[in-house]
C-alpha cells in the first residue's frame, strides 16, 4: 500500500500512512467536477466536527469545547487534561481519533484526485493510516502535551510551503487525468508524502499518541 517513491528509511515513525497508487484509468467525469461531487461527504465530515462541538460544549464548558472541536472533532484538550492529571488515555478517545483521521484522509485523498472511489465512512479503501495505542503512564511524558503544539511550529512553517506545492501538483494532475486518465506517479508520491508529514505532526502535537518528534521528511 506504500506510494514508494522515497524509500522506506531506517527510522520508522509510530504513525504509518500510505495510499495505494491507482494503476488504472481514473474517471474523467468525476475528476472534472470533483469539488462538486465531494460536497455531500464534506457535509458529513463537517457534521462530525459539529457534533463533537455540541457534545463537549454541553458537558464541559466553553474552553474545553473549543479545543475538542478543533481539527474537525479530534479530541485534543480532553486528552491533554487526562494525560497531565491522570496519566491516562481513554481507549475510546484513541479509537475515535484514529477512525476520524482515517475518514478525514479518505476525504482528502478523494479531493486530491488520488482516488476516484467515493470516500467511505468506515471502509479503509485505498488509504492506510495507523498509530499504536499509547501507554500514557509508561510511554508518554505527562507534561510534554502542554508544549507539543509549540514545539511543532517549525513543521507548521514547512507544511505551509509543502501544502502550496501540493495544491499546484493537484491542479497539474487534474489536467493530466482529464487528458490521459492517469495520475502522474511522481506527483502522486509527493502529495502522499505531504499528507504523511501532516499526519505525523497531528499525531504528535494534537492527537498526543507519541512523544517522538516528527521527522522532516516525506518518506515513511
Amino acid at each position: 500500500m506504500e506510494s514508494g517513491a522515497y524509500g522506506s528509511g531506517g527510522d520508522q515513525y509510530p504513525l504509518q500512512f500510505s495510499v495505494e497508487y491507482p494503476d488504472r484509468d481514473l474517471n474523467r467525469l468525476t475528476t472534472a467536477f470533483r469539488i462538486i461531487v465531494a460536497i455531500p461527504i464534506l457535509i458529513v465530515l463537517g457534521a462530525l466536527g459539529g457534533a463533537e462541538w455540541s457534545s463537549w460544549s454541553d458537558g464541559n464548558g466553553g474552553n474545553g469545547a473549543t479545543m475538542a472541536a478543533g481539527g474537525g472533532g479530534v479530541l485534543f484538550f480532553p486528552a491533554l487534561l487526562m494525560i497531565v492529571f491522570r496519566q491516562k488515555y481513554p481507549r475510546w478517545w484513541y479509537d475515535w481519533n484514529l477512525e476520524l483521521l482515517r475518514f478525514e484522509n479518505r476525504v482528502f485523498v478523494f479531493l486530491g484526485l488520488l482516488d476516484d472511489k467515493y470516500p467511505s465512512t468506515d471502509e479503509h479503501q485505498s488509504v492506510s493510516l495507523d498509530f499504536p495505542y499509547p501507554d500514557a503512564k509508561q510511554g508518554l511524558n505527562r507534561w510534554l502535551p502542554l508544549v507539543k503544539w509549540f514545539l511543532a511550529i517549525p513543521h507548521y512553517i514547512v507544511l505551509i510551503f509543502l501544502g502550496l506545492a501540493a495544491i499546484v501538483c493537484v491542479i497539474i494532475a487534474w489536467f493530466a487525468i482529464l487528458f490521459t486518465g492517469r495520475y502522474p506517479k511522481g506527483l502522486f508520491d509527493f502529495i502522499v508524502g505531504v499528507m504523511r508529514w501532516a499526519n505525523r505532526v497531528t499525531a504528535y502535537a494534537f492527537v498526543l499518541v507519541t512523544d517522538k518528534y516528527p521527522p522532516f521528511r516525506l518518506s515513511p
